[in-house]
């Protein structure tokens, strides 16, 4: 489980990056973000800002939230790619335009394509949820052909990247383009110009990094004061992986659950743009964006998908003075209804809730009788039963899930079963067995 892997706020920034990266000229600048601006008007929505009041006064700050969930195509990935497709072309327009994504960009594509009347082939990975397909079907239309290439982001990439080879249409990245890094960065200029003064801090989901570095790129000329928090999923966190070892990198296996920002290497543009500005970078568990993904939908009323939820997943754990302006952007909005069931165990396996086990039953009846009168609490619920061994029900081992009323009970749990004749054996969070439950 990579719940396991990076602590929920483990990981800040990376070593000091050479020099040379700060001066390149051919990095997007500000201006470049401006022009996108004027560029994408009307071709998406201006959100909102919303103010939380649950994330304000977890965190003592006035913490706002950037709603990109509204755009048409539910995220912030239509600025991009509107600002990139608009600046083709006519032989370009008639060549048509590539694209690979996770769902989200591809979205943005097909809007873009369909507003302007370009041709598009788009890449989905395998894993990209049935109700994104169907977007980007609906989006796009006739102008728009699907195809579905490789399990994960970045093998979609690559075969995006050849059929742009093949047959000369205009690869339009989801990240790694200054073009597509000076839309993101329209969010910023937006924030700022929505706000009586710039936040103290603006924190954002990191995928690629597209909106990361283009959020650097403006505030870092126009605002510089503002603190620029990356924020990635724990099981795929490629900008940190690059600081580290100082320049991109594939990951060798990323988590696919957070699919709107899992990608296993981030991007070259964007690397340069983030080494040159050395931003605080956290890592969170994904079962931590889970939690915040249910808190959104029951007290905010926002329905989020895991990347949607990724940047105020870390508010928490960001040192966030009380009293400063905060501004989480809230990135997507796709979420399979689906996915919920996945989306509430992982939020109870990542509060301690949750546990699993191997109950070995003795060949004697009234055993599951006595397991349960000895062994659960008043607040322990059965939430799996199911026997490894079917040809006799009544007994032999079994795989048993309980979920606790809070995870203090744990302690008093495990004393239960120590003390109880029936032997039973926990099933870690980092077994490989606990792959096949969850």
């Amino acid at each position: 489980m990579s719940d396991g892997a990076v602590g929920h706020d483990a990981v800040r920034g990376g070593p000091p990056t050479t020099g040379a990266v700060h001066d390149l000229p051919d990095l997007p600048t500000a201006d470049d973000v401006d022009a996108a601006a004027v560029r994408i008007s009307g071709r998406v929505t201006r959100t909102p800002l919303q103010s939380s009041t649950r994330l304000s006064e977890a965190t003592g700050a006035r913490v706002w939230l950037k709603r990109e969930d509204l755009q048409p195509v539910r995220s912030y990935k239509g600025r991009g790619a509107a600002n990139l497709i608009a600046q083709l072309d006519s032989e370009q327009v008639w060549a048509g335009v590539v694209c690979a994504s996770a769902g989200n960009h591809a979205q943005g594509v097909a809007h873009a394509c369909s507003t302007l009347g370009v041709n598009a082939r788009i890449y989905l990975p395998g894993n990209t949820p049935r109700q994104k397909r169907d977007r980007v079907a609906q989006l796009g239309g006739d102008w728009v052909e699907i195809i579905i290439g490789g399990r994960t982001y970045d093998e979609a990439a690559a075969a995006a990247a050849q059929d742009a080879g093949r047959t000369g249409a205009t690869l339009v990245p989801a990240f790694d383009h200054p073009h597509t890094i000076a839309g993101q960065g329209t969010i910023a200029r937006e924030i700022v110009e929505d706000l009586p003064a710039p936040p103290d801090v603006l924190v954002v989901p990191v995928g690629g990094g597209g909106l990361l570095s283009g959020a650097l790129t403006w505030l870092s000329e126009r605002h510089p004061q503002v603190r620029v928090v990356g924020v990635e999923p724990a099981g795929a966190a490629c900008m940190i992986e690059a600081t580290w070892k100082g320049g991109p990198t594939t990951l060798p296996e990323i988590d696919r659950f957070i699919d709107g920002a899992a990608v296993q290497r981030a991007g070259d543009w964007t690397y340069r743009v983030v080494a040159a500005h050395s931003p605080e970078l956290v890592a969170v568990p994904e079962g931590r964006v889970c939690t915040e993904m249910i808190a959104l939908y029951q007290t905010e009323g926002i329905i989020a998908e895991p990347a949607g939820a990724l940047a105020s997943s870390a508010l928490d754990s960001l040192g966030i003075e009380a009293g400063q302006t905060v501004v989480a952007v809230i990135s997507g909005g796709n979420n399979d209804l689906l996915r919920y069931a996945e989306v509430m165990e992982r939020s109870l396996i990542h509060e301690g809730r949750k546990h699993y086990f191997l109950v070995d039953f003795p060949q004697e009846p009234g055993m599951l009788r006595q397991f349960l009168a000895d062994v659960l609490g008043p607040d322990d619920d059965i939430a799996l039963f199911e026997y490894v061994k079917r040809n006799n029900r009544e007994t032999g081992p079994a795989l048993v899930g309980i979920e606790l009323g809070s995870k203090d009970d744990l302690g008093p749990l495990l004393q239960r079963m120590d003390a109880s004749s029936i032997e039973v054996e926990p099933i870690p969070h980092d077994s490989p067995l606990f792959r096949f439950i969850l």
